[in-house]
């Protein structure tokens, strides 16, 4: 059952979606959304469970870290996650987080999820994607879920959650649906991307442009800029003229 908790965080869900021209049942291109919101966001292979982390020095700085081993779409969902930190969340700082666990004993981290999970795959879009005669408890069927967590590029495991809250599935069927999901995207031709790591070392934002500026003011040395862009994958040779061979 929906607490107030809930219907505040679908609100705020809604608004989010509202305030940066998405639609209310349109999938989110999450890097854009990044690259809108100037958020630096670096994608990292880290063997631990954590899925990533969020720093907030000021408006003008906000910095994701993503876990890239985890699959395409958990990263999606970590993303949005810690976007209800950077954005929404009254004084945030920097957080640490293991998202999707849904965790009602630390509450910052329980509306994180339950943000991520309202504005990356909207009620209203699920409902338009599920043929009426599947519109009763446990009787939609695995081509809508399939069509479903493909159109919006979430994990199998929050869109579980989400038909699990909307009543459309019980515990006992979302436990079900967990099995051989790669296998069976496979089978229906989906393409299972989706359900892999990736985006290792990639880099959203002005990084490189920040550190050039940095080195250019002399605030930074020739050797840390090189071993700052080296962090990012980015091997740099300084010419005589103070250039560098490596587009940014």
């Amino acid at each position: 059952m929906l607490n107030k908790f809930n219907y505040r965080l679908k609100k705020l869900a809604s608004e989010f979606r509202r305030k940066h021209d998405i639609g209310s049942s349109d999938p989110i291109r999450v890097k854009s959304l990044l690259q809108s919101l100037q958020v630096l966001t670096v994608f990292k292979p880290i063997k631990s469970s954590i899925s990533g982390m969020a720093i907030k020095l000021d408006e003008d700085y906000k910095f994701i870290l993503v876990n890239s081993n985890h699959s395409l779409g958990r990263q999606h969902f970590t993303i949005l996650h810690e976007l209800y930190h950077l954005c929404i969340q009254p004084d945030f700082k920097h957080m640490v987080c293991k998202t999707g666990i849904f965790n009602r004993k630390n509450l910052s981290e329980y509306y994180a999820d339950l943000f991520a999970a309202y504005t990356l795959i909207p009620e209203e879009g699920i409902l338009e994607r599920i043929p009426n005669d599947e519109l009763q408890k446990n009787k939609i069927s695995i081509v809508s879920i399939l069509d479903i967590e493909h159109y919006y590029s979430c994990s199998r495991a929050a869109l579980l959650i989400r038909l699990n809250e909307m009543g459309l599935i019980d515990n006992k069927k979302l436990e079900s649906f967990k099995q051989n999901i790669s296998k069976t995207a496979q089978m229906f031709g989906y393409d299972i991307t989706l359900y892999r790591g990736g985006n290792h070392d990639l880099v959203i934002g002005n990084y490189g442009r920040k550190a050039k500026f940095l080195y250019d003011a002399e605030i930074i040395s020739e050797s840390d800029f090189m071993s700052l862009m080296k962090d990012i994958g980015i091997d740099v040779n300084i010419d005589e003229n103070n250039s560098y061979d490596k587009e940014i």
